[in-house]
């Protein structure tokens, strides 16, 4: 059985290389979004990576986990891990929803969607600083504004009881949130896929077990 991970906002397959797993881990790599596409268009756009002739697992962070979600609406994975992320739109912040309402997120000029470093690394929580800053220096903006709208404004409200939750305490982006599944860092940040991988690794292996 192989594992797919989709990475988060901005970031890349870099993340995963910090992970041991016991089966095989396939990066997906982003594509670049259609002006106006939906997050359920660029979904099954993306789901085209995976090969759904065998079994398969799907591994999400961050935004990457709402991207899992909407393809396991449309796939079968055997198991789908979300790591530092939503299940629904339940689980997204209140203030994030109603910035979302505002629809202002369009409006907004594409080079002031890269924050300063100070600043992305408090709001990550790295500890890996130097790894941060280089997937910051390759971001490709346009995406981010795309996602960051896609994220605000997520409609999901479809529950999935294969979806399994690996959130950290102290995540100051996304906060542990909801009543799916969930295992909890303690004082794990939203960079803990980086920070905490020993961690996170362990509880993904005893899921895919």
């Amino acid at each position: 059985m192989k594992v797919y991970g989709i990475s988060g906002l901005g970031a890349d397959k870099r993340v995963f290389n910090y992970l041991n797993l016991d089966l095989e881990l396939i990066s997906i790599d982003w594509i670049s979004p259609y002006p106006n596409e939906s997050i359920k268009d660029y979904s099954k756009r993306l789901s085209t990576a995976i090969d759904n002739n065998e079994e398969f697992c799907l591994i999400g962070v961050s935004f990457g986990g709402l991207i899992a979600t909407e393809i396991s609406q449309l796939l079968k994975p055997k198991k789908i891990i979300l790591i530092s992320s939503v299940h629904t739109e339940q689980e997204i912040r209140p203030i994030y929803k109603w910035i979302g309402r505002l629809n202002c997120i369009k409006f907004i000029p594409t080079f002031l969607f890269k924050p300063p470093h100070i600043l992305a690394n408090y709001l990550m929580g790295a500890k890996n600083t130097k790894l941060l800053t280089e997937i910051l220096n390759d971001t490709d903006l346009s995406f981010v504004k795309w996602a960051l709208h896609e994220f605000i404004t997520w409609k999901n409200i479809n529950r999935n009881n294969t979806i399994v939750k690996i959130n950290g305490t102290s995540d100051k982006l996304i906060p542990p949130r909801g009543n799916t599944k969930m295992h909890l860092i303690q004082g794990g940040e939203h960079f803990m896929i980086v920070d905490r991988a020993h961690e996170i690794s362990e509880m993904i292996n005893l899921e895919l077990r």
